[in-house]
């Protein structure tokens, strides 16, 4: 890609760690400036060649203050990449009001919050890539996981239908939909794994099994995909849940 993204501005929301790093890295290589964002200020100051701002994508409050100094950092946001996000599988008798309501403010609203505090700087510059980070989850329902899997179907639907809504206007508006993905979120539910009594072996089969080619996907397949959606070649993708998966249907 080379420095085709040079003169842009992308924030790249949770990108102290796994996808959201790797997407920021790519990006800041193809040439832009690139502000990451997280709860976590210590994370993000460990990723060289990034602006880092503390930001909680669950608040609205905390997105617009976040964008507004990203802007003053950096000018115009051109790509937004609303990747922060958590992973916890509970069935329905331990999913209670408090537990849903973290998942869809973190997952859901922060997409929205992220989305709409940059889509503006776009329409006014001309120019704009918009991408969500969901889920295989997102086309699929996932067992043992209903919270988690309404939480990336309802990122997927925004992505349609702001799409839709500015079909004729200069920027795109998709996500990308991983499988299990070799990040810290893998290794946190290998333990819940192994606590619920599978040994080591029984725990990794279980996750490795999930991915039809049978090994997790990189962080990196993850970011070459982000970076193709902000390249030219591009430009007529929209609106579009794209899978890397290993092979689902």
């Amino acid at each position: 890609m080379g420095n085709e993204l040079d003169g842009r501005h992308a924030l790249v929301t949770g990108g102290g760690t796994g996808i959201g790093r790797a997407i920021a890295e790519a990006l800041r290589d193809a040439g832009a400036a690139v502000t990451i964002t997280g709860r976590r200020i210590e994370a993000l100051r460990a990723v060289p060649g990034v602006t880092p701002i503390a930001m909680d994508v669950a608040e609205e409050a905390s997105v617009v203050a976040g964008v507004a100094e990203a802007r003053r950092a950096n000018g115009p946001v051109h790509i937004c990449v609303a990747n922060a996000g958590i992973a916890e599988g509970r069935n329905l008798a331990e999913t209670d009001a408090e537990f849903w309501r973290q998942m869809m403010a973190i997952n859901l609203d922060g997409c929205f919050h992220s989305f709409r505090a940059t889509i503006p700087d776009m329409l006014e510059e001309g120019w704009g890539r918009v991408i969500a980070i969901s889920s295989i989850a997102g086309l699929k329902g996932l067992r043992g996981a209903a919270c988690y899997t309404a939480s990336k179907h309802g990122m997927i639907g925004l992505v349609r239908g702001l799409a839709a809504d500015f079909v004729k206007k200069p920027l795109t508006i998709n996500a990308i939909c991983p499988a299990y993905v070799d990040t810290d979120i893998v290794s946190t539910n290998l333990e819940r794994l192994r606590g619920r009594g599978l040994s080591e072996e029984a725990a990794q089969a279980a996750i490795l099994d999930a991915n039809p080619h049978g090994r997790l996907i990189g962080a990196d397949e993850v970011a070459a995909m982000a970076l193709y959606l902000c390249s030219d070649a591009a430009r007529s993708v929209n609106g579009q849940a794209l899978q890397i998966s290993g092979g689902e249907f």
